[in-house]
């Protein structure tokens, strides 16, 4: 029986030896660089993905909570503007302004005591119900807002029927230190309202006249 050369046996390989008389000790590094590489690459690639999705839902969710936010000051402002009792006067005049700011503020208290007058002197009592709300614009960059609110306005008069009236009115707000609060207020002209609706009074549906306010211009930005 002929025995294989062992120089025969050492070009065929041996057990654990690549064909070409290499050791493949020099690629396995290699190969798991490469490995750990793409790893590195695939992570950083998922965490950059990540971070640009929670950025974008963080400003999403900001922008809502703040829409939040305005509406259910424009609501609140709307409502206390509509509502005002002789009985306790000085104490609504006094909710009107703090719910106020800018031109319209201004012309609240500028306009107080021949209002308070006038109220006194018809003896009239105004509530008013929100029913429903919605912000149209909101810019967050300059911190101005408007709105739409819809109410039910009741006018209470001496020895009269009260007076119900459902009512559109179109507002901006602004923000401030304190919040925010409104700057305009006016009634939304419809089809059927004369050229001066829109000029709206605050409140509308109050028996005697009232300061003026300021028909909401709408914002450009949003």
């Amino acid at each position: 029986m002929a025995r294989t050369p062992q120089s025969a046996r050492t070009a065929s390989g041996t057990p654990g030896t690549p064909p070409g008389g290499g050791t493949g000790t020099g690629r396995r590094p290699l190969l798991a660089v490469a490995l750990a590489l793409a790893v590195a690459a695939a992570v950083a690639a998922a965490i950059t993905g990540w971070s640009w999705y929670g950025a974008a839902h963080d400003d999403d969710a900001s922008f809502a909570r703040t829409r939040d936010t305005v509406l259910a000051a424009a609501e609140q402002a709307v409502q206390n503007l509509n509502t005002l009792d002789h009985g306790d006067l000085d104490h609504g005049l006094d909710i009107w302004e703090s719910s106020t700011t800018g031109d319209l503020h201004t012309q609240l208290t500028q306009g107080r005591a021949d209002f308070a007058k006038q109220v006194q002197q018809a003896q009239t009592t105004t509530t008013a119900k929100v029913l429903s709300g919605a912000v149209t614009e909101l810019d967050t960059r300059t911190g101005r807002a408007s709105v739409m609110v819809a109410l039910r306005i009741t006018v209470q008069a001496p020895r009269q029927q009260p007076a119900v009236k459902e009512s559109r009115m179109l507002g901006e707000l602004t923000r401030t230190a304190a919040g925010w609060k409104l700057s305009a207020l006016g009634q939304a002209p419809t089809g059927e309202s004369d050229p001066g609706a829109g000029a709206g009074t605050v409140p509308p549906g109050t028996a005697t006249p009232a300061p003026t306010a300021t028909t909401p211009e709408p914002t450009a930005s949003h």
